[in-house]
């Protein structure tokens, strides 16, 4: 016979006893106060612990003190449980509604004083904004009720339980229950109170909910006011001081639509608020409202009449240490540094935020789609069979999810579209949650992704299409057929405006070809843009035993079931640093185009309705990266959507060195999320005066060696290498092989038409089975001329036929030395190539290696298909900040299309390296690392690398691309690094 508390648990209704309905998240001055603080705790293995904790007189002495908010398993040093994580699977039994007995379950204890004073409250409520997943109240013993929806705010009526005094509150959390059916979201399951709780004291004559729905129509604002009170409660007063406004309603009869003049409308790029109060005698509610108008027109999705482009981010609420707790001071850095990288709009994957957040939104300009707060990504794995979106048993739970939702957020101008939710397939539910959002809000459209047909959805959206098929779902007229789409479906669906909701997995190093989805948006206005997975990684602060502090991804807590590093896919490390790629982002993505024809520069002002008057343009000219002149570039306002063509400024031209314009727009003035002078967009032309390549020496008079000798700087023993300007050097060796990326591991089907990738097996694979990683050398011959070595090994790995001839040739030219190694495959290899280089390894000695300076590309690392941050300069860096702490070791620090490099040690120069192009112009790269690529390979985490006592250079003639494989599509092909002959060349010389 099952137990009464697995029922309970068990139990898919959403709500039960003296909950209220979902209201408005309200700046109200109510009395009220907050609960948050320390509150007694115990932690129970199961639910069925006994509910005598919840009487008045209970002795809780015994327990512990937790703070809420807060998840109990990042409390404790392990004492109340660990994370898990898991993006698909689900961390119990997959038997709905059911959950397991062994369900951890946290008792809750705190007191409270309620003022004398409240005694003439109409009623009194206490609220909670976010608990996981189900949970029980009791006030001064009395049970209350209970809820579930993790994310969701849920209200309690109190006032025949609570007392002048002192009062306790008793919750009852259970990690488990029917609700994490549907909260199957790809992040940490962190159990607790762990958003904010508060008591209210609800006036009689008090205000319980309004709504301003505002529109904007050519400079006229208008305002749509619902207000919900008791008919007593009247008359009503809204004011909106800065325009003049101030509007009574005797009785909620009256209550009208106002015209407003002299509106400044609200965007993303001008987020206008104007401050509002409606009234009563008994409570004033204080809002921000923002004038706009969203509508779609065709396929076209549009906000105060101009089509809207999202450069979005989808964003989990997480953070190292505290999870999902909010913390107000670091949401508002988060969001303005979003805004410092271009970022314009936010996805709140997979539930509502902290109302807070969207706050925050409003006042600094986003974009926002507000989804719900549900994923049952788990039913995939059973074709989803028993899928609760389909099941008239779960009918309320949805609709419960969606009301609260949408009524708790309505009244913010950054929202546009509300979102269902996510991967929960489709079914009659999903389809009843959009028909109450419809109904319940004309002036936002629906969204989700899982309606393929587009049955009840307003907006087509897909997930990780590659660049062929979002060019071909832009393309007017096009009969390609749509993903898990009839015809007919398809026709449909191209009828509306399309969302990439997900693309570009941000997973470890990558993605790539951010920019060829760019373009597409601006070629096919049908495609607006989308959503990077994701904003941050997820990983938790935690440490070895031996004190060492690191991030933790699944698996790292001993969980049952996890997904690996699958959770550190942001484009924000966890600690905050950006990645290389969300500066790549950044620069993809930068709302100013600078276009170069002759001596003139066309400047686009692509944003939304910001013109840019906000903006200076400022240019500076370099040789070889030094700077020789600068100055401010005259522009005039460009309006959003519209171009001006300006004359460049003089631009002096070296003859014996690299000649390079750089422009950048930057903020004229502070904003609320940057100081002045930020740069929003740069630009870069060459100008530099075509000079020949020296031609190769080529020697005749070879003759067989011993291969010990002296060559300049270079001193060699049987052919190899062994010294450098007097210090100890090996090398150079043929390096085929990078510590894959996360992208390298993925094994998606998306291989983009390349005959070098297969399908379903990750590139990583193929690397590890030809061999790449454990290359072997067998010397041919040594051969040496008058002042030239020349060395042909054969290279190949065990077990394997295949192998790579490398010609290496030492030799003095003009006092100067010169290597040059040509690279030839044999035939037979069948798979694309990690890359092509050569590797010489530095022991440290006295003076170890321990930066660079070079002139190519830089700052950041850069990879064929993520180029568009990177600008050509003079650089210099150290070793350890040349690569990038992925929260998973793998290929970093790769900076492309070098020049010249001096290697140092405590800042000076201990060798000089300059490039020269191949034949086709090619410029190799370099990495320059204390770890070989194969021992990156072998750590899971930065904290298994080795003791170094070498640093390692790897000059590479070519590297394959980074792609998005990890979750989407393979390298573009014109990336992707088949086998071939690449020849590189350099000069070598002493510090």
């Amino acid at each position: 016979m099952p137990s009464q508390h697995s029922a309970y648990v068990s139990d898919t209704a959403p709500e039960r006893g003296a909950l209220r309905a979902a209201r408005s998240w309200l700046h109200s001055d109510a009395p009220s106060r907050s609960l948050n603080g320390l509150w007694r705790f115990r932690l129970s293995p199961t639910a069925s612990v006994a509910e005598d904790f919840a009487a008045e007189g209970f002795d809780d002495t015994g327990w512990d003190d937790i703070p809420v908010p807060s998840h109990w398993v990042l409390r404790g040093d392990g004492a109340y449980g660990r994370p898990i994580y898991t993006n698909v699977q689900f961390p119990f039994p997959i038997d709905p509604p059911h959950v397991p007995d062994e369900n951890p379950t946290g008792d809750y204890r705190r007191h409270f004083e309620v003022p004398a004073d409240w005694s003439e409250a109409e009623r009194v409520v206490l609220r909670f904004d976010g608990v996981e997943s189900l949970f029980k109240v009791w006030v001064n013993g009395d049970e209350i009720g209970s809820a579930s929806g993790s994310r969701l705010a849920h209200e309690f009526d109190v006032t025949s339980s609570v007392r002048p005094g002192d009062n306790v509150v008793s919750v009852r959390v259970h990690q488990w229950s029917a609700a994490s059916y549907v909260e199957d979201q790809d992040q940490w399951w962190l159990p607790g109170i762990f958003r904010d709780v508060t008591v209210i004291a609800r006036p009689a004559g008090g205000i319980e909910d309004v709504w301003l729905r505002t529109g904007f129509d050519n400079g006229r604002g208008q305002v749509e006011t619902e207000v919900t009170a008791d008919a007593a409660a009247f008359p009503v007063t809204l004011r909106l001081p800065e325009l003049g406004v101030e509007q009574v309603w005797a009785t909620a009869a009256d209550v009208a639509p106002l015209d407003v003049d002299g509106v400044e409308p609200w965007s993303a790029e001008r987020p206008r608020l104007y401050d509002v109060t409606v009234s009563t005698a008994a409570e004033s509610i204080a809002l921000r409202v923002g004038f706009r108008t969203v509508e779609i027109r065709g396929d076209r999705f549009l906000v105060n009449g101009r089509r809207v482009v999202f450069h979005g981010m989808n964003r989990h609420e997480t953070h190292p240490e505290r999870g999902r707790v909010f913390d107000e001071e670091h949401a508002r850095e988060d969001l303005a540094r979003m805004k410092r990288f271009n970022v314009n709009a936010i996805r709140t994957s997979h539930y509502p935020p902290h109302p807070r957040l969207l706050d925050l939104a409003d006042e600094l300009g986003f974009w926002v789609v507000l989804e719900c707060d549900l994923e049952t990504h788990g039913f995939d794995k059973l074709g989803w069979v028993g899928n609760p979106s389909d099941d008239p048993a779960w009918r309320e739970a949805y609709l419960d999810r969606i009301r609260r939702t949408v009524e708790r957020d309505k009244n913010h101008p950054s929202i546009v579209i509300w979102s269902l939710g996510n991967e929960a397939g489709t079914g009659t539910n999903l389809a009843a949650m959009s028909a109450w959002v419809h109904a319940r809000d004309a002036g936002r459209p629906v969204h989700y992704e899982g309606d393929h047909a587009g049955e009840y959805t307003d907006v087509y959206s897909r997930m990780y299409s590659s660049v062929l098929e979002t060019e071909q779902i832009g393309t007017d007229g096009s009969r390609a057929p749509l993903l898990n789409c009839t015809p007919a479906q398809g026709a449909r669906q191209r009828t509306k405006p399309f969302l990439l909701c997900e693309y570009a997995h941000a997973m470890g190093n990558g993605p790539g070809a951010l920019d060829q989805y760019e373009a597409l948006v601006h070629e096919h206005p049908r495609l607006h843009g989308g959503f990077i997975w994701e904003w941050r990684d997820h990983g938790i602060l935690t440490t070895t035993p031996d004190g060492t502090p690191f991030y933790a991804y699944g698996g790292d807590f001993g969980e049952v079931v996890h997904d690996g590093n699958f959770v550190m896919d942001g484009m924000l490390l966890s600690d905050d640093v950006p990645t290389p790629s969300l500066h790549e982002y950044k620069a993809v993505v930068q709302p100013v185009r600078f276009t170069f024809d002759g001596d003139e520069v066309a400047i686009a002002n692509l944003r939304h309705s910001a013109d840019t008057s906000d903006l200076r343009f400022h240019w500076r000219v370099e040789h070889d990266g030094t700077l020789v002149d600068s100055g401010d570039m005259e522009v005039p306002v460009v309006a959003a959507g519209e171009s001006a063509r300006v004359p460049l400024p003089r631009i002096p031209v070296a003859q014996d060195a690299e000649t390079w314009l750089t422009i950048d727009a930057v903020l004229a003035a502070e904003t609320a999320w940057a100081r002045d002078g930020h740069v929003i967009a740069t630009a870069q032309l060459d100008r530099s005066t075509r000079r020949p390549v020296p031609a190769v020496r080529r020697e005749t008079d070879w003759r067989p060696s011993d291969g010990t000798l002296a060559l300049g700087i270079a001193e060699f023993v049987d052919g190899s290498l062994v010294r450098l300007a007097g210090r100890a050097v090996a090398g150079p060796r043929l390096e085929l092989f990078r510590a894959p990326t996360d992208n390298d591991e993925g094994a998606t089907q998306e291989v983009e038409e390349s005959d070098a990738s297969v399908a379903g097996v990750s590139n990583a694979e193929l690397w590890r089975r030809d061999g790449l990683d454990r290359l072997t050398t067998r010397l041919l011959s040594v051969e040496r001329s008058a002042d030239a070595l020349r060395t042909i090994s054969k290279v190949s790995a065990a077990n394997s036929a295949l192998s790579v001839i490398v010609e290496s040739v030492w030799s003095l030219v003009g006092g100067e030395l010169e290597l040059r190694v040509e690279i030839e495959p044999s035939r037979g290899w069948l798979t694309v190539w990690p890359r092509i280089g050569i590797r010489f390894d530095l022991p440290d000695g006295a003076a170890p290696v321990d930066g660079a300076e070079w002139f190519g590309l830089g700052p950041l690392e850069s990879y064929p298909d993520s180029l568009r941050a990177a600008r050509t300069g003079r650089f210099s860096s150290t070793i350890r900040d040349l690569s990038v702490d992925y929260a998973r070791p793998q290929e970093t620090g790769h900076r492309s299309h070098l020049r010249q490099l001096t290697l140092t040690s405590a800042g000076a120069g201990v060798l000089r390296i300059v490039t020269f192009p191949d034949t086709r112009g090619r410029r190799p790269g370099f990495t320059l690392s204390r770890h070989t690529p194969q021992q990156i390979a072998q750590a899971g985490h930065p904290f298994e690398l080795p003791d170094s006592t070498t640093s390692h250079l790897i000059v590479d003639a070519a590297q394959h691309g980074l792609g998005s494989r990890a979750c989407g599509p393979d390298v573009w092909p014109e990336f992707a690094l088949r086998p071939e002959a690449r020849t590189i060349r350099l000069r070598i010389a002493g510090g």
